[in-house]
């Protein structure tokens, strides 16, 4: 056995302050762990407005796009059912049925109360006392999730009257549905998140 040595005379171990300091490094996030409470603070704010952003980009693409549902010859949105024929292209208008627009309504109601909805942020930012919450911020992006949630669940259910079974739901009514989580969570951090100097 002269080849063995004994691993703990030649690796001591380690002293109790450099396990903590091993321990805090694996658990501290490393971008994070330097920045002053402050910027953590601003840092969080970004975030906030950039899935707020992200949430009314995707509710106001998925309203005008006409991909609702599309098909080999066919596409139609909450405004136009399209097709394409022997004669040509033709589009019947949305207005045939009161269900679609109850779904038109809902997604623009979905826009305008997030546009409000980060608007108030702006505006309770700077106006909002020090422990604030950003609750009716909140509020009106939980309204514009629901309005949104609404409107996708009437044109799932609703669709099949006004579109024909050869197409599938488009890329347009994944984003509307896509926006509703968005929004949602969003909303909820809103009414959440404290002011802080």
């Amino acid at each position: 056995m002269q080849g063995i040595t004994d691993p703990a005379v030649t690796h001591p171990c380690p002293s109790p302050t450099e396990l903590e300091r091993d321990l805090q490094k694996l658990t501290a996030p490393p971008f994070f762990s330097h920045l002053a409470p402050s910027d953590k603070m601003l840092l969080l704010l970004l975030g906030i407005v950039v899935l707020h952003i992200a949430a009314l980009v995707l509710l106001f693409v998925s309203t005008i796009v006409n991909a609702w549902t599309t098909g080999s010859t066919s596409s139609s949105d909450l405004w136009n059912n399209c097709s394409t024929t022997n004669v040509g292209y033709h589009c019947d208008p949305a207005n045939t049925g009161v269900w679609i627009q109850a779904v038109q309504a809902l997604m623009i109601l979905s826009i305008i109360f997030s546009f409000i909805s980060l608007f108030l942020f702006f505006c309770q930012l700077f106006t909002l006392q020090k422990g604030g919450r950003f609750f009716l911020t909140g509020v009106f992006q939980i309204l514009a999730s629901l309005f949104v949630m609404s409107g996708a669940v009437i044109y799932t259910v609703m669709s099949p009257e006004w579109v024909p079974d050869s197409e599938a739901f488009g890329w347009a009514y994944i984003m509307a549905w896509a926006a509703f989580p968005l929004a949602l969570i969003s909303g909820l951090i809103y009414v959440i998140l404290r002011k802080r100097e």
